[in-house]
C-alpha cells in the first residue's frame, strides 16, 4: 500500500531511521506508525549484531568536570570520522562521561570483571544466605550477582537521565539511528582527593 510522505517524515522524527527503511516498515505496517516503529527497532536490534563485527576506530575523546571536583575523560569509537563529527554522536559521549561521574563505574561490561572476583562475590553472597532452604539460595545468589554486575559495570546501569533504560539500550538505540558500530572503548574517572590518605 502506498504510504505519504508525511508519515514517513514522522516516523523518520520519531525513529531517526532512513527514508527508505521508513517507508519499507510504514508499507510492511499498513501505514500504522507503533507498529512501523516497533518493525524498525526489531530491524535494528538484528543489525546491532551485524554491526559490533565492523570495526570502529574513529571517534572521540569527551571530558566532563562536575563543580571542579570529578572529572572524567572516556574514548568512545565509530566506524567513520562523518559520524565523529554527528551531533548526536557527541551529546551521547557527553552523557556518558556525565552518567560516570555520578555513578563511578568500574568496568564498562561484565565481561571486563575478573572471574576471581565474581567468585569471591558469589562466595560472599552464599555466606550471607546461609540457613536459608537450598531452593531459593541459588536464586538469591544469582540476584544479588545481578545487582553487583548492574552496579560496577557501566552498560548496565540505569541511564541517569531516564532510569527506565540502561545505557547498553542508549548504545543500542544510537546505533540504530546513526547505522554504525559505536564502542565505549575506555575511561577515567577522578575524584579530588581520592588517593590522599
Amino acid at each position: 500500500m502506498p504510504v505519504s510522505t508525511l508519515k514517513i517524515k514522522q516516523l523518520r522524527e520519531l525513529t531517526g531511521a532512513g527514508m527508505m527503511d521508513c517507508k519499507k516498515a510504514l508499507m510492511e505496517a499498513k501505514g500504522d506508525i507503533e507498529t512501523a516503529t516497533q518493525i524498525l527497532r526489531k530491524k535494528g536490534l538484528a543489525d546491532l549484531k551485524k554491526r559490533a563485527e565492523r570495526i570502529a576506530k574513529e571517534g572521540l575523546i569527551d571530558a566532563y568536570i562536575h563543580a571542579g571536583k570529578i572529572g572524567v575523560l572516556i574514548e568512545i569509537n565509530c566506524e567513520t570520522d562523518f559520524v565523529a563529527k554527528n551531533e548526536k554522536f557527541r551529546k551521547f559521549a557527553h552523557d556518558i562521561a556525565m552518567h560516570i561521574a555520578a555513578t563511578n563505574p568500574t568496568y564498562i561490561s561484565r565481561d571486563q570483571v575478573p572471574s576471581k572476583l565474581i567468585e569471591k562475590e558469589r562466595e560472599i553472597y552464599h555466606t550471607q544466605v546461609k540457613g536459608k532452604p537450598d531452593k531459593v539460595v541459588d536464586r538469591i545468589v544469582q540476584g544479588r550477582l545481578e545487582k553487583f554486575f548492574e552496579s560496577t559495570c557501566l552498560l548496565e546501569q540505569p541511564f541517569i537521565k531516564n532510569p527506565d533504560i540502561t545505557i547498553e539500550d542508549l548504545l543500542a538505540d544510537l546505533v540504530t539511528k546513526i547505522g554504525e558500530n559505536i564502542v565505549i572503548r575506555r575511561f577515567v574517572r577522578f575524584a579530588l582527593g581520592e588517593t590522599i590518605s
